[in-house]
């Protein structure tokens, strides 16, 4: 696709995030539209070809796809609920954090205005667009998705997830807790093996490549959690519960923190009491479980 046949792009708000997904959309060869209520903010991505509108009923008139990427659900509310007749047949991509309840509530929204939705998670930070290799989540319409996944794919990896707009900011919230959780577990690591004078670099290396192997397990893991089944062929939770003894005693005698992995022997020895010494680790699913 030649540049003067490219989709036309708004993107409407312009902080961090917002102005790397205008500016990958210039990169791409996109004409593209931007909108912010500091218009200022708009001068970088004006000197590399963006147009600027005045309004946002100017902006959402001058490309058939409006991308959203603000503060927070009321801002996105704020600023296009005077703008609903412009968008009126138009595709709006909400890229803004929220939660799966309001992104239902603004596919609702739109839905009632005829205006096209998709709900966005943004699985990178504003350095990572434009990188195939980052995903960017999709939830409320497969068919607009795939009407204009060539012009989103510049943004990062398209992943559908369905019809439910709410399954975006669902899968983004669970996928952040996931990363913290991560972060958590090696920053623990690393000041453990620091302890001894291992650089932070050189475990690393090693940890990266044990998490394929956490991956391999996981992977095994959700067919027991969606099978409700937890069958403890690798490791029972017994024998991690004396495995993670060996971490806390190597943490007292180093002086680091043990608050993170009591936290871990708190949930297994709550699940032995309960008679699932003999599960795998993917029975403590059932500790998270409120209902």
């Amino acid at each position: 696709m030649s540049d003067s046949t490219k989709q036309h792009v708004t993107v409407i708000g312009l902080g961090r995030m917002g102005s790397a997904l205008a500016d990958a959309f210039l990169t791409a060869g996109h004409p593209t539209t931007v909108h912010n209520r500091t218009p200022e903010k708009a001068a970088p991505l004006i000197a590399r070809g963006a147009r600027s509108a005045a309004s946002v009923a100017e902006a959402v008139a001058a490309s058939e796809l409006v991308v959203v990427c603000v503060l927070d659900d009321a801002a996105v509310r704020e600023l296009l609920a005077p703008a609903a007749d412009a968008l009126r047949g138009r595709v709006l991509v909400n890229l803004t954090s929220g939660s799966p309840e309001q992104a239902r509530e603004q596919a609702a929204w739109a839905a009632a205005h005829g205006i096209g939705y998709l709900d966005g998670g943004v699985m990178t930070t504003p350095p990572g667009i434009g990188d195939s290799a980052n995903m960017i989540l999709y939830a409320g319409s497969p068919e607009l998705l795939a009407a204009h996944r060539e012009t989103l794919a510049v943004l990062g990896d398209p992943v559908d997830l369905g019809t439910d707009a709410g399954l975006a900011s669902l899968y983004d919230a669970g996928l952040l807790g996931l990363m913290w959780s991560v972060f958590g577990g090696w920053l623990h690591a690393t000041a453990l093996t620091g302890a001894d004078g291992v650089p932070a670099k050189e475990f690393t290396e090693v940890a990266v490549r044990w998490l394929r192997t956490v991956a391999w397990f996981m992977s095994g893991y959700a067919g027991q959690i969606d099978a409700g089944a937890y069958p403890g062929d690798d490791a029972t939770i017994d024998v991690q519960v004396a495995a993670i003894g060996h971490l806390l005693h190597a943490g007292e005698a180093r002086g680091v923190d043990d608050r993170l992995p009591r936290l871990h022997l708190e949930l297994m020895r709550e699940a032995v009491a309960a008679g699932h010494g003999g599960d795998s680790y993917a029975r403590i699913i059932e500790a998270f479980r409120t209902k």
